[in-house]
């Protein structure tokens, strides 16, 4: 993930793109399980499973690059092979959007995988013994 993004934003963009990850996560999770409680054919099922699951990993941040990508194909196939459907494009347009920007700050990428610091300590304080 750290190729991907020089930095996690912070501050209000970073607001921005949490609620971005949430309402797209959770627009994603309202649509599959209606679709579930609809009693679809069983091969719809299977990938209303996979839309909730990317719905939360989504909402978590977790591998949001990928995650999102896999959103915008979903979405995009419901836009194509279903009648219009607005909230289809938004999503597929939401996601691709989080899939180029990335996840922000507050988000599982950017504990796991963002910048850490590092403290080297001066090799001489090291090696000399405490003065008495």
């Amino acid at each position: 993930m750290r190729r991907l993004f020089s930095t996690f934003a912070h501050g209000p963009p970073g607001v921005g793109l949490l609620l971005l990850r949430v309402v797209a996560g959770v627009v994603l999770i309202e649509e599959a399980v209606r679709f579930l409680v609809g009693g679809p054919p069983i091969g719809s099922t299977v990938l209303d499973v996979l839309a909730i699951g990317l719905g939360l990993f989504l909402i978590a941040g977790l591998w949001t690059p990928i995650v999102a990508a896999l959103i915008t194909i979903y979405a995009l196939w419901n836009v194509f092979s279903s009648p219009y459907v607005p909230r289809w494009v938004l999503l597929a347009a939401a996601a691709a959007a989080l899939a180029l920007i990335g996840p922000g700050a507050w988000s599982l990428d950017a504990r796991l995988f963002g910048w850490r610091r590092l403290e080297i300590r001066d090799r001489k304080s090291q090696d000399s013994p405490p003065d008495e």
